[in-house]
């Protein structure tokens, strides 16, 4: 058996809704919607992770998603143009990892990062 995808299912009131801010802040796009549930997902090739924390790392909460991107920069400053809180960072993390946490509309904290070369 190998494992193909695991998927994150958050549960929401509105997933139209909440499908918009994750488009726009990740600029995903829309593989399913069902009126009940809306699947996003991006171009690029997807890894297979699980992963099993008891911090975020830097004494911070165990967050819902971590989402890896190519530059941070531009998931802050469309943040910042929402209005969108940020819960930590931007920082350097000593794992060599540079990274931001935000919360969604649905009050899930969204660890956000990129891989520092």
């Amino acid at each position: 058996m190998a494992v193909r995808r695991i998927v994150a299912n958050l549960a929401c009131d509105d997933p139209q809704a909440l499908a918009v801010f994750y488009r726009a802040l990740f600029d995903l796009d829309v593989a399913m919607d069902l009126g009940f549930i809306v699947t996003l997902n991006a171009a690029a090739r997807q890894d297979v992770q699980l992963s099993l924390a008891s911090e975020g790392g830097s004494g911070t909460p165990v967050p819902a998603l971590s989402i890896e991107v190519d530059d941070l920069t531009l998931v802050l400053e469309a943040a910042r143009a929402r209005s969108i809180l940020i819960a930590y960072g931007p920082v350097d993390e000593p794992w060599g990892v540079r990274r931001l946490m935000l919360h969604d509309p649905a009050g899930r904290l969204i660890n956000v990062l990129t891989h520092l070369s």
